[in-house]
């Protein structure tokens, strides 16, 4: 028995397909001191992935050719060298793209999305590790209280607001006191999902020629926050619909598909910025690592009394990860885009709230 991974191969110009990616068997290392064996059972897609296999200069370095791929997920510890992390225990790391990963928790850890977490005990679905409790949660929850930070009463506008980090973003503008949150979505299953579980009071389709028309009739007033997912003309439509003072937290640019080359659309009018007094700004989920635990608390303690809810839409199969990450910018999903490796097979071996 080997350790099935897919590293990088080449780096691709456009479209991932399937080549870019090898899969190879090979040994299943063995933990050194300090460090655990995890068996994957779930990963995450996260569209950063696409920029990660750019050769580019970005906040982590590239994904180097021959590497495993680099990925965020769910396992089970079935061998360790950690007074921590005993056989059996659940841990949400950085796995990559294979079916075994040696974890190292604690200082020495230089993952920038937060390092080794252990599944808290009592929580029955070990996937929120990876949608509201994962990155794409935190990114959403960082990304309004900290940059667009709604006030009540105003009217909040979320594009992509039918993936991981959009679904999110809108429902914590809501749990914040925001009057009146907008989505925009590609579909009619996903705009419905976004209105009638999400609980957003309208969305939008983003593929309407005529968007900027659509997102000033959902809100005739203007938005005073904007959280975008998109780029491109989405993005230029919400600038000319902002408000006097208005937010604008930039989260991604889906819509440039995170290729190396030039985006075939820019902004046009930025300059509503200076006549709204409005402000734009990035920023990286990483930047708030040392605050994640918190994070991770509220956002779980929201998902189990219902003020947010979240939805997956689940690959199976190590071999099928490239379609995945192909799978997030073609708007293949509905929520958290996750593949199921394989299912847990030891039993924890220490008593429930033994470790913190």
């Amino acid at each position: 028995m080997g350790n099935r991974r897919l590293v990088l191969r080449h780096r691709p110009a456009g479209t991932v397909t399937d080549d870019v990616f090898g899969l190879e068997d090979a040994p299943i290392p063995d933990p050194g001191p300090g460090e655990a064996l995890v068996r994957t059972l779930w990963l995450g897609f996260e569209p950063a992935q696409r920029g990660w296999i750019n050769d580019v200069r970005s906040y982590v370095p590239p994904v180097a050719i021959g590497e495993v791929m680099r990925a965020y997920g769910v396992g089970e510890v079935v061998a360790t060298d950690h007074p921590g992390l005993p056989v059996g225990e659940l841990v949400a790391a950085p796995l990559g793209w294979q079916e075994y990963a040696l974890v190292r928790p604690g200082p020495g850890n230089d993952d920038p999305n937060g390092g080794v977490v252990v599944v808290p005990r009592g929580l029955e679905d070990p996937t929120l590790m990876l949608s509201a409790g994962g990155l794409t949660g935190l990114t959403a929850y960082f990304g309004m209280i900290d940059i667009a930070r709604p006030q009540p009463g105003d009217t909040v506008l979320v594009t992509a607001a039918a993936g991981a980090t959009g679904s999110v973003a809108g429902q914590v503008a809501r749990i914040l006191g925001a009057e009146r949150v907008i989505g925009t979505a590609r579909t009619d299953e996903k705009r419905a999902w976004v209105r009638e579980v999400a609980g957003f009071d309208e969305c939008v389709d983003h593929h309407d020629p005529a968007v900027r028309k659509a997102l000033r009739a959902a809100a005739p007033e203007g938005f005073d926050v904007v959280f975008d997912n998109v780029g491109g003309r989405l993005l230029d439509a919400a600038l000319v619909n902002i408000r006097e003072g208005g937010r604008l937290a930039l989260c991604g640019a889906i819509s440039t598909g995170y290729r190396p080359e030039k985006p075939a659309e820019g902004l046009h009018y930025y300059q509503v910025l200076t006549t709204r007094r409005a402000r734009m700004e990035g920023f990286l989920v990483s930047d708030y690592a040392d605050r994640f635990a918190d994070a991770r608390d509220d956002l779980l303690g929201w998902v189990a009394d219902g003020r947010l809810r979240v939805t997956t839409h689940v690959l199976e199969g190590l071999e099928r990860a490239p379609e995945g990450l192909r799978g997030l910018f073609a708007g293949a999903n509905l929520g958290k885009l996750l593949l199921h490796v394989a299912d847990r097979t030891t039993t924890p071996l220490r008593p429930a709230g033994a470790l913190a």
